[in-house]
């Protein structure tokens, strides 16, 4: 398929740029688990880190990552930073380019997976939709969008993965011993959601009840955290759909599908 026209300037505007080495290792090993094999059936199958930062690491890191599960897989990290994308020339190779732009998605084919970490921060809630919209629209037809939010240092993550029709799920991430309570985790919730989580809407009611099966699920922390996570996102699944089984549990991890959870109205 012909690369589409780039608009003159590029869409969004620039953030803060933070990044740090392995910052998003949970969001990437989740993606090499849920969509590695629709990368390895891909023709050419092509990942784009999308608002990578001041510096590379994250698309570096997202290449090798994504090679354990496609081997074939490019990356292609695109920021709408001229003098980001400069800097980070010498960190390119054979499969790894960087290119200037921002939610157009400059890319030679339409990407079978973008990720976007950290990037709709700054934008207010209203903006949210469009973007996802634009971005859904550069998908190949079996793509997946992953975009959401971490910590500085990779320890508590929240995204929402949508494929071309809309959004999908939402997962919850976390380092299990840096937590006391899931909702500890709100303050992570992508901006779709993190001025959501009020009394009356579906993602408070959701973090309401996680607290409430950790509570509940305290017995088996003297046999460690992870089996603490496990017996609670257990208890959770019988009021919520969750949609994944206990071996991404045993990860630190939980997703539910995004309709119990999406914003009231």
């Amino acid at each position: 398929m012909a690369a589409r026209t780039a608009p003159s300037r590029p869409v969004g505007t620039v953030t803060r740029g933070t990044t740090n080495p392995n910052r998003l290792r949970r969001m990437d090993r989740w993606i090499a688990a849920a969509h590695g094999a629709a990368l390895r059936r891909a023709d050419a199958p092509l990942a784009v880190d999308l608002g990578y930062g001041a510096a590379p690491w994250t698309a570096v890191e997202l290449l090798h990552r994504l090679r354990t599960a496609a081997p074939a897989v490019e990356v292609a990290g695109i920021e709408i930073d001229p003098a980001r994308v400069a800097a980070a020339q010498p960190y390119a190779r054979v499969g790894l380019v960087f290119r200037h732009g921002g939610f157009e998605v400059p890319t030679d084919r339409p990407p079978h997976l973008i990720r976007a970490a950290n990037v709709l921060r700054q934008y207010d809630e209203e903006q949210v939709a469009a973007v996802w919209e634009r971005l859904r629209a550069r998908l190949a037809p079996d793509g997946l969008l992953v975009e959401g939010t971490c910590d500085e240092i990779g320890r508590r993550h929240v995204w929402v993965a949508l494929g071309p029709e809309g959004p999908r799920t939402v997962t919850f991430a976390t380092r299990l011993g840096s937590l006391d309570r899931p909702s500890d985790l709100a303050e992570r919730l992508p901006k779709a959601l993190i001025h959501r989580n009020v009394p009356g809407e579906p993602v408070h009611a959701f973090l309401r009840d996680f607290d409430r099966a950790w509570a509940a699920a305290a017995p088996y922390a003297s046999y460690g955290a992870r089996q603490r996570w496990i017996r609670t996102v257990r208890a959770l699944s019988a009021d919520w759909p969750v949609t994944d089984r206990a071996g991404r549990w045993r990860q630190g991890e939980v997703t539910v599908a995004w309709g119990a959870l999406a914003p009231r109205g």
